[in-house]
């Protein structure tokens, strides 16, 4: 979990933008308070810096209804920050700050490593030793006998979705992105058509707002959302 310092213009470099916002931010972080802002029960694993800034995102977890308990706090290191460099289209860069930081720091002992389940894009082309992780073909080899569903996210283009006896493609649903950060932590929130088409209104609404948690949906929201622009 880190904070992210979001620019309040579009287009500009980190050294020509005038201001910043600050956002609380970090994949596992976005994902367990959109969870619990639909609604659902979720917890954050991690660690923060032993500063103002760790407390702060300690206290927005537990604002949004989301269980701190498995957070750390390092003494030793600072909590990460992120400046964002926003283009024109909503799309960013990253510049982090870790020296290192304290969400590196976090020991195999300090975590249940049977609560972890988490897959790229790029560790699809790993699994698949280089492969293209948008064949149909090539996603297929990941199937095992455990495995019903598999996503394969496409940004602002949607989603497709595959399972051992059909696949298919849900369009996304078009918005005037303003920071697309937190986008595909939002669909991870969503849980076949119906399903992904609820992910899909959580990633468009995220993006239409600056930050990540700060954008997240609610449950209502998102609903309102597919009413407007998918019914």
């Amino acid at each position: 979990m880190l904070i992210d310092f979001v620019p309040t213009v579009n287009g500009l470099s980190l050294a020509d933008a005038p201001a910043f916002k600050k956002a609380p931010g970090g994949a596992p972080a976005n994902v367990a308070v959109g969870i619990a802002r639909l609604g659902g029960s979720s917890a954050f694993i991690g660690k923060v810096g032993e500063d103002e800034f760790g407390y702060m995102l300690a206290d927005i977890l537990k604002e949004n209804n989301v269980n701190n308990q498995g957070m750390r706090f390092d003494p030793g290191a600072r909590t990460a920050l992120a400046f964002v460099t926003l283009k024109s289209d909503g799309e960013r860069e990253f510049m982090f700050y870790r020296n290192p930081s304290a969400d590196m720091l976090l020991e195999e002992a300090e975590l249940d490593l049977n609560l972890i389940r988490k897959i790229s894009e790029e560790e699809i082309s790993f699994l698949t030793k280089g492969e293209d992780p948008y064949d149909d073909a090539v996603i297929q080899k990941l199937f095992h006998p455990n495995l019903k569903l598999l996503l394969v996210t496409e940004g602002a283009d949607g989603c497709r979705y595959y399972t051992k006896e059909f696949s298919g493609r849900v369009k996304g649903i078009k918005v005037d992105a303003v920071d697309t950060t937190g986008a595909g932590d939002a669909f991870n929130e969503g849980g076949l058509r119906d399903a992904l088409r609820f992910a899909n209104a959580c990633g468009a609404l995220t993006v239409t707002e600056r930050g990540a948690i700060p954008a997240l949906p609610t449950r209502e929201a998102v609903l309102n959302a597919i009413l407007k622009f998918v019914a």
